[in-house]
């Protein structure tokens, strides 16, 4: 429902976004102006993003105001990201939002290229803890679009033990669990239940959350291996529990109120989605231009509304409860807006993936083959 009147609104939206972007900082506008070529049909953008990630009128907003033409493409994980690439080319998409630790490798490779930041004024708007972290330190290459946690989300009616990430592994649930399809999140996952960080490169400590996965596979624990299919299936109620995002839970949530989420007292990982654009990108004005309109406050604004993901823009963060009863007729819940953007005591028992060296990427690319799951 909230996405439906979300998009009866975009058209009496539109005019306050496209001023909004230009008022959000003076330089803002004058970057729009700098560029040639406005309306002749002839710039372009290629995006490759994740599924259900934008409100999807900011790229007509987009259009307009500038005269660039954005060529949308999705993904859903990081390792899928990098192998399209791979398998189509490096210089075919402009701006790509990889998570933390797939930046880490992506500039240890040499793919992204500095940003000219003199084009992205509204960088100023992002708060100060979600610049210079630890996958781009000096933030050369990077704007960070949106922000949240890994969790467990579980059909209430089903599942009413106390959730920890041993419900990931349950053969009491078998056929009933759907674990994630990346190597990163699924053996992370078993890492964390193990009580090992996410982060460890300590080779039997992988070795034993692999068998876990393996393990859980083989007993008949899991219906499927799963990304954004998880949406169809929670929201049906085919399924008692999965692991995915809070921003994306908050969507199933409006279309299954039997759903809830949990981040396990024992941690989980947050993570930090940023904008780049490619060292061999053909339109990197653009590309900075399109960054520097999701930047800006209206924009982070529409987009929390309809993907529910926390932005990283402090005015947007601050201001999203009252512009949701604004728009809505009645307050925000305070517990799903802490679903939403976790508070700094939930962020304070997470971890954020790190890079890992060459070596145990290579290990777990073998044990992701071994373990015979496609994605």
């Amino acid at each position: 429902m909230k996405k439906m009147i979300a998009l009866a609104l975009a058209c009496a939206l539109s005019a306050t976004l496209l001023a909004g972007c230009a008022m959000d900082d003076p330089q803002s506008s004058g970057a729009s102006e700098s560029t040639s070529g406005v309306g002749s049909g002839k710039r372009e953008v290629n995006i490759c993003s994740w599924g259900e990630y934008i409100d999807t009128s900011l790229i007509a907003q987009f259009e307009e105001e500038t005269g660039i033409k954005v060529n949308y493409q999705t993904t859903d994980s990081n390792e899928t990201l990098y192998n399209l690439l791979e398998t189509t080319g490096w210089s075919g998409f402009d701006v790509v939002v990889p998570s933390d630790y797939m930046i880490s490798q992506l500039i240890e490779e040499g793919r992204l290229a500095e940003l000219n930041y003199d084009n992205i004024p509204n960088f100023a708007k992002i708060d100060d803890r979600f610049k210079n972290l630890s996958y781009d330190p000096e933030n050369k290459y990077t704007v960070p679009y949106t922000w949240g946690t890994l969790g467990i989300i579980y059909n209430t009616q089903r599942v009413t033990e106390p959730v920890t990430w041993d419900l990931m592994f349950d053969p009491d649930h078998a056929g009933d669990v759907l674990m994630i399809r990346n190597s990163r999140d699924a053996f992370g996952i078993a890492l964390m239940s193990l009580g090992y960080s996410v982060n460890t490169t300590n080779e039997e400590e992988i070795r034993q959350a692999y068998e876990r996965v393996a393990q859980a596979n083989k007993d008949g624990v899991y219906q499927a291996f799963v990304m954004d299919e998880v949406f169809q299936l929670m929201e049906s109620g085919s399924a008692a529990a999965s692991t995915y995002y809070a921003g994306d839970y908050l969507s199933m949530l409006e279309a299954n109120p039997d759903l809830a989420y949990a981040v396990p007292e024992s941690g989980s990982n947050w993570f930090v989605d940023a904008m780049c654009v490619l060292k061999d990108a053909k339109n990197k004005d653009e590309a900075e231009e399109w960054i520097n309109f999701l930047c800006s406050t209206e924009a982070s604004l529409a987009n929390m509304d309809y993907i529910w993901y926390a932005s990283p823009n402090k005015e947007a963060l601050e201001k999203y409860p009252e512009y949701y009863e604004e728009t809505y007729g009645e307050p925000l819940d305070e517990e799903l807006y802490e679903i939403m953007a976790a508070p700094q005591g939930v962020l304070d028992r997470c971890e954020a993936y790190l890079v890992l060296p060459a070596e145990t990427r290579t290990l777990y690319n073998d044990l992701w083959t071994q373990l015979g799951v496609a994605g």
